[in-house]
């Protein structure tokens, strides 16, 4: 994958572009930071809404925040003028938030062409670039002829969590805070336990950022070099309910590694399960070999 980011210099260049699409995925619920308050809407012109809380998932599901399906994303962006040579550019009102779920559900749905503006609203306010006070309207109904086609192996369930949990060639990483990882606290979700999937890492998502921005690429080669040979592994992603694990996905492939997984359940589904494993220990890896899903 190319790098997955563009600075807010090229989008202030390329903003009139017919062919640049602005896409805000701005979420109302932040967990897992003190969320930016803004007085009032703003926005960068061009932009137009991803609901990621509404429109982009899948409501059907019994998962908090799942995937849409290919129809439902089909649904999602019919209206949003999108290409198949279009380029999207995606950002948030956090900074580096919510942005990378949209675009990792963009790659899922199979379109490459999708990039997280780099610092996102915050890096745009703060060099005092150009922006308005509502979404873009166009002037005709928008279409577009791009259409999803799945890529399986960018998400997993549980039962894939559970048939790689001892393979040697895996690494999981937890995107929550230290406190939640070891079960120092309890979960904000009702009926999820403590803890975390044993034999995962903890990196908390704050750490590949450097302000609003992600940290450049050494920093990040940095943070995920957990064993010599870590390129040649798979790398499965896990945060509270699939949002920030997109975070350290976008940071991993920002780093030059390629085999990013996201686990979209994530703990709120895994720590729910009572038939599946937890530790509160960094070293405590336990055999999941007979464990059953009911």
């Amino acid at each position: 994958m190319e790098y997955p980011l563009v600075s807010t210099a090229w989008l202030e260049a390329n903003l009139f572009d017919a062919n640049v699409i602005v896409l805000d995925a701005s979420m109302d619920t932040v967990i897992g930071k003190e969320p930016i308050v803004y007085d009032k809407f703003v926005a960068i012109p061009r932009a137009q809404k991803c609901d990621l809380e509404n429109v982009f998932c899948d409501l059907s599901s019994t998962q908090i925040h799942a995937m849409p399906t290919a129809a439902q994303f089909n649904q999602g962006i019919a209206h949003l003028d999108i290409d198949v040579d279009s380029t999207v550019v995606i950002y948030d009102n956090q900074g580096i938030y919510s942005s990378p779920r949209a675009w990792w559900m963009f790659k899922l749905m199979g379109f490459d062409r999708v990039f997280v503006l780099d610092g996102g609203l915050p890096q745009w306010l703060s060099e005092e670039r150009m922006t308005v006070d509502e979404y873009h309207q166009y002037e005709k109904s928008p279409h577009g002829n791009f259409q999803a086609e799945y890529q399986h192996g960018l998400v997993c369930d549980m039962t894939y969590m559970l048939s790689r949990f001892d393979a040697n060639d895996v690494q999981v990483f937890d995107a929550r805070g230290a406190a939640r990882f070891n079960g120092e606290v309890a979960e904000p979700r009702a009926n999820v336990r403590s803890g975390h999937i044993p034999g995962s890492i903890n990196l908390p998502f704050a750490q590949v950022l450097d302000g609003y921005k992600l940290k450049e690429v050494e920093a990040l080669q940095e943070l995920f070099k957990w064993q010599d040979n870590e390129q040649t592994f798979e790398r499965i992603f896990s945060c509270g309910s699939g949002i920030t694990a997109c975070i350290l996905i976008l940071a991993s492939v920002a780093s030059g590694h390629v085999k990013a997984v996201l686990y979209d359940g994530s703990w709120a589904e895994w720590g729910s399960h009572p038939q599946v494993p937890i530790s509160l220990s960094p070293s405590n890896h336990a055999n999941s070999s007979n464990v059953k899903i009911e």
